[in-house]
């Protein structure tokens, strides 16, 4: 079946379960190799290659954070040029090369950027495939097909710890992070030979499915990829001078300058005769700005499994059990289990308040999702004193911990983006989400950079994440009325 053809009156609407399945196993396999390579970075950086604690952090945060800022980028070529399929195969193989190069310790710094690189050409256009595979924007089976699509991710994300993780750890970190890379190649070998059940999705009106007269182009890029980060990193000690002088309400105002102009030229409507704005659209907009900045609070602490949390359960938790002791890259396979195990409860418990009266409105879900986050901070923090004190503690405090965190994700990122696609007027969807994936980008460079910035302010940093979510989450709960005035206003 093609599955982009529209349906003929009284002809049954099925999932293209076939297509699905396709992207379900790339975005698994890429997935896997993705978190396989975040459940040992810090760990190598640390206990490898003899990084400081801070600057382990600190690099882990830049990579993170670029992750969430390159798919701007990449989508905005796919959309212009490429094609999401095209797009997608590129972005793989350019992945596939970062992955074995973490395996060489001397490729470190190009290997990132490989990653980062071949992140922003995949990622939004595997995401966007799954949406091109049904008739419209009001097809109800579409939320079905990403249900399926947020499964293979958290798939892949459970087995990585298993996977990358235990190679890495117990055979050795070039085996765990080439491991990862096989898993890319397995995803691209899956994208590819499964074309035939894509139909048109993610081709461009002239173009034709993938094949090897992509060849020459896809190689191409991978070969302008490599370039262009060992250009980056050859002018990086030259930018590093410039920078370093700066203040940091200088630094803080050039870099919102640049986020926000990076924004708008890849994203920018390609007509200028775009109407303006109205004052109820505005304040819709203005509503996601609001929330897009709470919630980078949220993921500032989430994010905080790659980095503090794999070091505390690598040197302050007591692994072992049954004469044998536990990796500590598999702690960071309990979120994506739970999310697993959880999310159809989650999603029949929101379900159903919204038939009832107790509806809650998205903003507030959000800013449960957030106080739910510091309340495992809470457990964090006392975990944290107890090892200080006796030494390594057991390990059903960090499950604890990642028990929270799950919970909070479940009621904080699904609405999330659940309100940016409903609210946002229809001509700014794609900027507007681009704002939000720049919030996460944000969040995730502070939460590999703010151990580094608490230092010498005497405020341990779960202490500090506990207040900052909690905090933040009951703000966002008192505006909630506000909000939803704005969200809720037609013209």
């Amino acid at each position: 079946m093609n599955p982009t053809a529209p349906h003929s009156p009284g002809t049954a609407r099925r999932q293209p379960v076939a297509a699905i399945s396709v992207i379900f196993m790339t975005e698994m396999w890429e997935r896997f190799s993705y978190y396989g390579m975040r459940a040992l970075l810090v760990l190598y950086l640390v206990n490898a290659l003899g990084y400081d604690r801070a600057d382990a952090l600190h690099l882990y945060g830049i990579y993170t954070g670029l992750v969430y800022v390159t798919p701007l980028i990449g989508g905005a070529l796919a959309d212009r040029w490429l094609g999401a399929r095209l797009a997608a195969v590129s972005g793989a193989a350019i992945m596939m090369l970062g992955h074995f190069a973490m395996a060489f310790p001397s490729m470190l710094h190009l290997a990132l950027g490989l990653l980062v690189i071949g992140n922003g050409f995949f990622k939004p256009n595997t995401t966007a495939m799954v949406g091109m595979l049904y008739d419209g924007d009001n097809d109800p089976r579409r939320a079905a097909g990403y249900t399926y699509f947020y499964m293979g991710v958290n798939l892949g994300a459970f087995l990585a710890p298993f996977g990358a993780g235990t190679l890495g750890q117990l055979v050795g970190w070039h085996w765990g992070f080439a491991s990862a890379g096989v898993g890319m190649a397995l995803g691209m070998v899956v994208l590819c030979m499964g074309q035939r059940w894509l139909g048109r999705a993610g081709l461009r009106d002239d173009q034709a499915a993938v094949g090897w007269r992509h060849a020459p182009l896809i190689l191409g890029l991978c070969l302008a990829s490599v370039v262009l980060v060992q250009g980056v990193l050859a002018a990086a000690p030259t930018f590093v001078a410039i920078w370093s002088p700066l203040p940091g309400a200088a630094k803080l105002l050039a870099g919102v300058a640049a986020a926000a102009a990076g924004v708008w030229a890849v994203l920018r409507p390609s007509s200028t005769d775009a109407p303006a704005l109205t004052s109820a659209e505005i304040g819709r907009v203005a509503a996601i700005g609001i929330v897009a900045f709470f919630v980078i609070f949220f993921w500032m602490g989430f994010e905080q499994a790659g980095g503090s949390l794999t070091l505390f359960a690598d040197q302050q938790t007591d692994r072992h059990a049954w004469g044998w002791e536990i990796p500590a890259s598999w702690f960071q396979a309990i979120n994506p289990l739970g999310i697993l195990l959880m999310a159809p409860a989650f999603a029949w418990l929101w379900q159903t308040l919204d038939r009832s009266r107790f509806a809650l409105p998205d903003p507030a879900k959000q800013g449960l999702g957030m106080i739910v986050l510091g309340l495992g901070f809470v457990i964090m923090t006392v975990a944290q004193r107890r090892a200080e004190a006796t030494g390594p503690v057991g390990p059903h405090w960090l499950a604890l911990v990642y028990l929270f965190n799950t919970i909070g994700e479940l009621m904080l990122s699904p609405v999330g983006l659940s309100l940016v696609s409903n609210a946002a007027p229809q001509r700014l969807v794609g900027l507007l989400m681009g704002v939000w994936l720049m919030a996460i980008g944000i969040a995730n460079y502070l939460a590999g950079a703010l151990e580094g910035l608490l230092a010498g302010s005497g405020i341990p940093l779960y202490v500090f994440l506990l207040g900052s979510s909690i905090g933040a989450g009951l703000l966002l709960l008192a505006i909630t009325p506000w909000l939803q005035r704005l969200i809720r206003r037609r013209d």
